[in-house]
């Protein structure tokens, strides 16, 4: 099976380019954004060699696996931009949702498969990663030019990371690349239409609250300048996490490694 656009976003006049292998969707996307590419434009593949996420960290992803970027060029700024990619954990929930629901059909079974929230970019099989999501917008002209790149463990996910992954064909969901992407296509052109360049972010926040790992416990955030714990409370307009100390302060928490548990816990995932 090739790869190929929902209904819903061929409707949109969305246009899709899928790769045999690639060093990057991200950085493909961001080299055509330079070249006058506007979008909205899928690149895709089964076969990711030199992918990035977070913070530079590899994001490699083997024959069998699925990575995608949607390239669009949008009128907002860079801050508003950045709430983009709570639309995307949204729409890779409600993706894996589909075709985990496809295959207990197509299988009889009845086991169902919780897919969660992490913030900020990750979907979450129980507390093992499955989905990883990327943004990148450079200034192009007069427009920023935005790359959200969604990259899922289809057949196989990778060993000896910080914390537990897994992948769709451990959790007993028998399908393929190709399945999920075009599940992933029709569903990102809901939620981007309901973000709306940024308009509608406060109906995204509520729907990704509502489906968020680890909301009301106990968790550790890691970043360049230390650490923060307390309980996960909130993520506010700006899409910044809100943690609740034990002396009730507040801190608005804009990057950084989510733990769940103390930092003397945190090391699972």
């Amino acid at each position: 099976m090739a790869f190929a656009l929902g209904p819903r976003a061929r409707a949109q006049s969305t246009r899709l380019e899928a790769f045999d292998s690639i060093g990057s969707t991200n950085a493909e996307a961001l080299i055509r954004a330079r070249q006058g590419e506007r979008g909205p434009l899928w690149l895709v593949t089964d076969q990711q060699t030199a992918g990035r996420g977070r913070r530079q960290r590899a994001w490699i992803s083997p024959r069998g696996n699925l990575a995608a970027t949607i390239l669009e060029a949008i009128d907002v700024q860079p801050a508003v931009a950045a709430t983009l990619g709570f639309a995307a954990g949204l729409a890779l929930e409600a993706a894996l949702q589909a075709v985990s629901l496809e295959s207990r059909m197509r299988s009889g079974g009845s086991a169902n498969t919780t897919f969660l929230l992490k913030w900020p970019n990750d979907v979450l099989a129980g507390r093992e990663k499955l989905s990883g999501i990327l943004l990148e917008a450079e200034t192009v002209g007069d427009t920023l030019a935005v790359a959200v790149g969604m990259g899922t463990n289809v057949v196989s996910a990778p060993e000896g990371t910080p914390y537990p992954a897994t992948s769709l064909a451990t959790l007993g969901i028998d399908v393929g690349a190709e399945d999920l992407f075009m599940a992933l296509s029709d569903a990102w052109t809901e939620y981007r239409g309901i973000w709306d360049n940024g308009r509608g972010f406060s109906d995204i926040r509520r729907l990704w609250l509502e489906r968020a790992a680890g909301l009301g416990e106990a968790v550790s955030i890691q970043s360049g300048s230390g650490s923060v714990e307390g309980i996960f409370e909130t993520i506010d307009d700006a899409g910044c996490l809100i943690v609740a100390g034990r002396d009730g302060k507040r801190t608005p928490i804009a990057a950084g490694d989510v733990h769940f548990g103390s930092v003397k816990s945190s090391g699972a995932i």
